[in-house]
């Protein structure tokens, strides 16, 4: 049984890393998908077949989630291509990491902007369409330096708690529609970034972990399915860590 058929998924930042981890896994789960991407057009293009070679409806498009404006039109065309739109993940971020003395003002409001605003901005155009329908799962992309905090990233830690208490208002607002949000918070996942780190570091890293390894992209893709789909009917207003024990 695929947990999530006819179910239509809008992932954003999905060419790479956790966000194509979550496209391609919720494909398998029957999901059409629509995705957001920045710059590279050859990756979307790729995503696509890929997404399309499980069955479902796949479209990529370029679109920057911190403009507000983009957001709404981003929105409205993925409702024409589509007819519905069920499911809706902010994956969409960045970091500029530095210490607090160091920090540009422009690095750090750059990333309270993709990171933070992105997630109203999107959040804002789906909210009208999902009550219209009565249904919704809203999936917003923490860390667990949104949950815990760490040296070297203000701006990211401020960006991703902004996310948390951002989820819980939500929740609050949109339950009696049927529209559940929830956010994922995820630990040390290896990514194509985490591959071009120190490997001494990243052993280090993953022996600091209870399950002594990093987490892959297919790990927070599958926290998403059971978020998206009917399986968590009930749960909402949740930050759901996957970081393998790390915050225990």
């Amino acid at each position: 049984m695929k947990l999530l058929k006819d179910k239509t998924a809008l992932i954003t930042g999905a060419s790479r890393g956790i966000g194509k981890g979550i496209a391609v896994e919720f494909a398998k789960q029957g999901a059409n998908v629509a995705f957001t991407f920045n710059a590279s057009v050859e990756a979307a293009k790729e995503l696509e077949k890929e997404l399309e070679s499980y069955g479902v409806k796949a479209k990529g498009y370029q679109s920057n989630a911190a403009i507000f404006d983009a957001a709404q039109e981003l929105v409205k065309e993925v409702l024409a291509d589509f007819g519905s739109l069920q499911i809706l993940i902010n994956n969409a971020g960045i970091t500029k990491d530095n210490l607090l003395m160091r920090i540009s003002e422009e690095d750090f409001d750059k990333v309270i902007e993709v990171n933070l605003k992105s997630v109203f901005n999107l959040t804002k155009a789906v909210i009208r369409p999902m009550m219209k329908q009565r249904e919704g799962s809203i999936i917003n992309m923490s860390s667990v330096v949104g949950v815990k905090g760490n040296a070297g990233q203000t701006n990211y830690a401020a960006s991703k708690a902004g996310i948390l208490g951002f989820t819980k208002s939500v929740a609050l607002e949109l339950g009696s529609r049927n529209i559940r949000c929830n956010a994922i918070a995820p630990g040390f996942i290896e990514t194509e970034m985490t591959a071009k780190l120190d490997q001494n570091t990243v052993d280090e890293w993953r022996k600091a972990i209870p399950l002594k390894r990093g987490g892959s992209p297919e790990d927070v893709a599958n926290a998403c399915i059971f978020l998206a789909s009917d399986l968590s009917g009930y749960i909402t207003g949740q930050t759901l860590n996957v970081d393998g024990g790390m915050l225990t």
